[in-house]
């Protein structure tokens, strides 16, 4: 079983000052309003439509950071290998939850959905604010971080199956062979707090 007690800090919050954090505060307690009304607590399918759209903000912001390199010839101080790496985080989180939850038709629909919207909307709001993009991210992954916390109790409670992990996943954390799904979201956790302060750090610089 997993333990709790973790080298991550879950209770980091970043109170919104300015008005770029007010705005990207609100629009993420407004996807945390649909979340919880759609999937309540479903928490294997919420994670993977959380992270098919986790995965849109490092893909959107390395592209972007590449081009503006390369528009002021200007070396990027390794933030592109930051939000690409980022991205492809994000996107084993939803290869492996999809392995747990098997998400339906409707769902696999609203994934394709949310996706397309979040990635239009995040492109724009990155091309007119990164500052507030990072904002955004860092505030998402504090409802992430909340979200799998809500998630390890259901599992160590009992309430949900503390199910075998599948292999995707003990390759790309490098679990014990048992693995089991609370070790599992232990794991994504921890990456989500760190994206959370990565972004957070972005967004201050």
């Amino acid at each position: 079983m997993a333990k709790k007690i973790t080298d991550i800090n879950l209770s980091v919050h970043h109170v919104p000052k300015s008005l770029s954090d007010h705005i990207a505060y609100r629009i993420v307690r407004i996807l945390r309003f649909f979340a919880d009304s759609f999937f309540t607590n479903r928490y294997g399918h919420r994670a993977v439509v959380l992270e098919t759209v986790a995965g849109v903000p490092g893909m959107v912001g390395g592209m972007l950071q590449h081009l503006k390199s390369l528009r002021l010839f200007k070396d990027d101080g390794g933030r592109i290998k930051v939000l690409l790496e980022e991205a492809e985080n994000e996107r084993m989180h939803l290869m492996t939850f999809i392995e747990i939850a098997h998400p339906n038709w409707i769902e696999r629909t609203l994934i394709v959905i949310a996706q397309i919207i979040f990635f239009i909307v995040y492109f724009f709001l990155y091309v007119l604010s990164p500052r507030t993009s990072h904002r955004l991210v860092s505030y998402m992954e504090e409802e992430a971080v909340y979200s799998y916390t809500q998630y390890l109790n259901e599992v160590e409670s009992g309430k949900i199956e503390n199910v075998p992990v599948p292999p995707i996943a003990l390759k790309y954390w490098n679990l014990e062979h048992d693995a089991k799904l609370a070790d599992l979201i232990v794991a994504v956790r921890r990456d989500e707090a760190h994206h959370r302060d990565q972004n957070n750090q972005y967004a201050n610089e």
